[in-house]
């Protein structure tokens, strides 16, 4: 099998409450929940995955609500700032009545590379862009408030901050195969023609501007697609030749992945399609109960007792 990179994987981000958070992006944003599990290093904080019927790489957006105990993060240099999410073209009308609805932080409609987008943040803060897309054919997850018409299709790109974009353009286009199709202004657009959809990075260079803080609102790290470990693997030598520090083969029950900074500074990850999420509950049954890695099987009962509860 041919070794790319297909795009985005999933998003990580940090939230601060859980129950604000699943309420937001099942009912606000019509998400489904395709998991709910715990942190694997923390398994007192949920850790839940949003996407499409099915969990499809590209559309899953993942988070670790760790409630009152973390600090409000700050956009700024050396991270992942904004969120682009692909919407039918006609339905920003839609969204911003939908947010002004839910009390929800937004900007009205603007333009960028010939697409129209509406900006908003999430109850963390975390800074998001509807972008309407024509060609998008991804099929959407749909609620009784979030009709076909107007639902998200996935992930249309990730915004990058940097005081200089050539570090982070340097891995994009030499290891991962993304090209520089589009400039504006100091917002250089990179594509890969491997997919069709979440293929797109943004970099957005701004010299001088101080670092972010990755906290509450803020993304964690943006996993990147492969198709099996072997094209995983062979990505894992391509990072390592360059001299950067990169994690073993982790196994995160739902794919495997491996871990780097980039050298702008964002943590970088590289996830397979398999095995998927449909490995322990059906495609029917995706998100309806608490899934643990084996390790905390034992302890469900305390564990349960920790976790916020959550209205179905």
């Amino acid at each position: 099998m041919e070794n790319r990179i297909k795009g985005i994987h999933h998003i990580t981000a940090i939230a601060g409450d859980a129950v604000k958070n699943y309420d937001f992006y099942t009912r606000v944003l019509g998400l489904r929940l395709v998991k709910k599990t715990v942190n694997f290093d923390d398994p007192n904080t949920y850790h839940f995955y949003y996407g499409d019927e099915n969990g499809t790489p590209g559309t899953i957006l993942t988070f670790f609500p760790w409630g009152g105990q973390i600090s409000k993060g700050k956009r700024g240099t050396h991270q992942a700032t904004e969120i682009g999410y692909s919407v039918p073209v006609g339905s920003l009308e839609f969204w911003q009545k939908r947010l002004e609805d839910n009390n929800v932080i937004y900007n009205k409609p603007a333009e960028k590379f010939g697409q129209k987008y509406l900006t908003f943040l999430d109850p963390d803060g975390l800074k998001f862009e509807l972008v309407e897309v024509k060609d998008d054919n991804r099929k959407p997850w749909v609620t009784a408030e979030v009709p076909e018409a107007y639902a998200t299709r996935g992930f249309h790109h990730i915004t990058i901050t940097a005081e200089k974009a050539e570090p982070t353009a340097y891995i994009l286009t030499k290891v991962f195969g993304y090209e520089l199709k589009q400039t504006e202004v100091n917002r250089f657009r990179y594509v890969t023609d491997a997919v069709e959809q979440a293929a797109i990075v943004d970099i957005v260079e701004v010299p001088g501007e101080a670092s972010g803080q990755v906290a509450g609102g803020s993304v964690h790290h943006v996993a990147f697609r492969v198709s099996d470990e072997a094209t995983l693997m062979y990505f894992r030598e391509k990072v390592l030749a360059l001299g950067l520090h990169i994690t073993e083969k982790i196994d995160r029950n739902y794919f495997y992945s491996l871990y780097f900074r980039e050298p702008g500074g964002v943590l970088f990850e590289i996830a397979t399609d398999n095995p998927g999420f449909a490995t322990d509950e059906t495609v029917a049954e995706l998100g309806s109960g608490l899934k643990l890695p084996a390790q905390y099987e034992a302890y469900r009962s305390e564990i349960e007792k920790v976790l916020p509860k959550l209205e179905a």
